[in-house]
C-alpha cells in the first residue's frame, strides 16, 4: 500500500457529496478525502516525478491544493495563523504573482523535499484548521465561504490534472504500468453518425443564478447564433483512424500553419498514446496498454488535429455558443470520474439527441478562451485565476472521464493551449445549416 492510502479524512462515499445543498463542512472532507483516494494506488516514486514542463508532480498537486486553503482562506480568516512551513508559500505557489515568489515551474520534480508523508501532513494540518472554521456553521463570513468553495472546485480541477499527469508519466515506462485496473465493457456498435439541426436565433450564453461559477462563465449575454447542426456523438478511433490512413498528418492543406509546423517539428502521425505492434493498433490508457478499441471516443488530441480532422469531414468544430445552446437542454449525465473507468466510453446505441455533451472527453470547440462582454476579473489574488489566461488559449466544453461529475455544468469553460494533448480532449464536429 502506497503512503498516500494510509492517510484516509473520513469515511464517505466518493460520490455522495455531489448536491451542492449538502453542508459545505461535509463537502470539504468529501472533495479532500477524494484527492487522497486517487493518490492511493501510487507509490511515493510515482508522486515524485514530472515527465514534461506541463504536468506536475502528484505530491505538488497534493501540497498546493492545501497551500490554496492555507493563504486564500486561512490566513485572511484566523488572525495569528502560523503557517505549516514557511517556505512552502513559495514552494507551493503555481502561478498568482501577486502571493510573491514562486519556485520554478519545470522543476518541480526535482523537490523531493518535503516528502510525501510530509506533505500528507501539511494536508493534515490545513484540514484540522479549515474544518475548526467551518465549525462556525452560518456565523462563517460569507466571503471565507466564497473561499472554500472556490478552493474546492480549485482541487477538483487538481484531482483531474493528477490523474492525467500520472497517465502521462506512466506513458514513458516501457513497462507500461496501470494506475488501476479498470474492467473492459463489452463491445458496443455506435449509432451511425449523424447531424441534429439547431435553429438560428439569440441565445443566452454563460452563468446566472444559484451555485458555483467560475469568474470566466459570467456574465450571461445574448450571443446571435446562425443555424447549424451539431454531430449526434463523438468521433471515434475507427472514424479518426480512417484520417490518419487516409495520410491525414501528411496533407498541409488540412492543417492551420501554426499546427502544421507543430504536427512536423514533434513527428505527429497519430494521438498521443497511441502504439503500433506487429501490425496492430494500441493505447495506453491508466488501465496500462491496450488493443484500440474502434467504437471508442478518440482522445488525447490536439486542437490542431481536431480542426484538422474536421476539415478532413468537410465540417469544423463548433463555437461555445453553439455547443452551449445544445448542452443547456441535454442531460448532464456521462461518464466521469466516479465511474471509475478512467478512460472513455462508447456511446450508447439509440440514444435521441446529441449525446455525450458530458463526460468522456473534454470536446474542443473553434473559439478562443476570450472574455465574455462586461467580464471584469474580480479583485485581489484570486483576480488571477483566469483573467489572466486570456489569450492564445482555445476553449473546452463539456468535461472527461476524469472530471468530478460535481464540478461540471453546461456553462464550464476549460481552455488548454492548441498543441495540449496529454488531457482527455476530443473532437465533436458541427457544421453551418444547409
Amino acid at each position: 500500500m502506497s503512503a498516500a492510502a494510509t492517510v484516509p479524512l473520513g469515511s464517505l462515499p466518493m460520490d455522495s457529496l455531489d448536491d451542492a445543498r449538502v453542508d459545505l463542512s461535509l463537502r470539504y472532507r468529501n472533495v479532500r478525502e477524494r484527492t487522497i483516494r486517487l493518490a492511493a494506488p501510487l507509490s511515493p516514486e510515482d508522486c515524485a516525478v514530472q515527465s514534461m514542463e506541463e504536468a506536475s508532480p502528484v505530491k505538488w498537486h497534493l501540497a498546493h491544493t492545501s497551500w490554496f486553503f492555507e493563504n486564500f482562506v486561512l490566513e485572511p480568516a484566523m488572525p495569528g495563523y502560523r503557517p505549516y512551513h514557511a517556505e512552502y508559500r513559495y514552494l507551493f505557489n503555481s502561478y498568482y504573482h501577486s502571493m510573491g515568489a514562486r519556485y520554478p515551474r519545470p522543476q518541480r520534480g526535482l523537490l523531493t523535499r518535503p516528502s510525501l508523508e510530509e506533505v500528507l501532513a501539511y494536508r493534515r494540518h490545513v484540514d484540522h484548521h479549515v474544518v475548526a472554521l467551518l465549525a462556525k456553521g452560518p456565523d462563517l463570513d460569507p466571503e471565507r465561504r466564497a473561499s472554500i468553495e472556490l478552493g474546492l472546485h480549485h482541487e477538483q480541477q487538481h484531482q483531474e490534472l493528477a490523474l492525467t499527469d500520472v497517465q502521462h508519466v506512466l506513458s514513458h515506462n516501457p513497462l507500461h504500468p496501470a494506475y488501476c485496473d479498470a474492467p473492459e465493457p463489452a463491445p458496443v456498435e455506435p449509432s451511425p453518425h449523424a447531424w441534429h439541426p439547431y435553429a438560428e436565433g439569440l441565445r443566452w450564453i454563460g452563468h446566472e443564478g444559484r451555485g458555483f461559477a467560475f469568474d470566466c462563465e459570467r456574465p450571461r449575454h445574448r450571443v446571435f447564433v446562425e443555424a447549424f447542426a451539431l454531430g449526434s456523438r463523438l468521433v471515434t478511433n475507427a472514424e479518426y483512424l480512417a484520417f490518419a490512413e487516409d495520410g491525414g498528418y501528411e496533407r498541409p492543406e488540412l492543417w492551420l500553419s501554426d499546427g502544421w509546423s507543430v504536427r512536423q517539428s514533434r513527428d505527429w502521425s497519430a494521438p498521443l498514446y497511441w502504439e503500433t505492434r506487429d501490425g496492430c493498433r494500441f493505447v495506453f490508457t491508466l488501465a496500462g496498454l491496450r488493443r484500440l478499441r474502434p467504437e471508442e471516443p478518440v482522445c488525447h488530441v490536439s486542437y490542431y488535429e481536431a480542426d484538422a480532422y474536421a476539415r478532413w469531414t468537410d465540417a469544423r468544430l463548433p463555437t461555445e455558443a453553439e455547443w452551449e445552446s445544445a448542452a443547456a437542454a441535454a442531460s448532464s449525465e456521462g461518464n466521469f470520474v466516479e465511474s471509475g473507468r478512467f478512460h472513455p466510453a462508447p456511446a450508447e446505441p439509440g440514444t435521441q439527441g446529441p449525446s455525450q455533451l458530458f463526460g468522456d472527453v473534454w470536446e474542443w470547440t473553434g473559439s478562443p478562451f476570450a472574455p465574455y462582454p462586461g467580464y471584469r476579473p474580480p479583485p485581489g489574488p484570486v483576480g488571477e485565476y483566469n483573467g489572466k489566461f486570456m489569450c492564445n488559449q482555445i476553449t473546452l466544453r463539456g468535461g472527461s472521464c476524469a472530471t468530478p461529475r460535481s464540478h461540471i455544468r453546461p456553462t464550464y469553460r476549460n481552455f488548454f493551449f492548441p498543441d495540449a494533448r496529454w488531457q482527455f480532449s476530443g473532437i465533436r464536429l458541427a457544421r453551418d445549416a444547409g
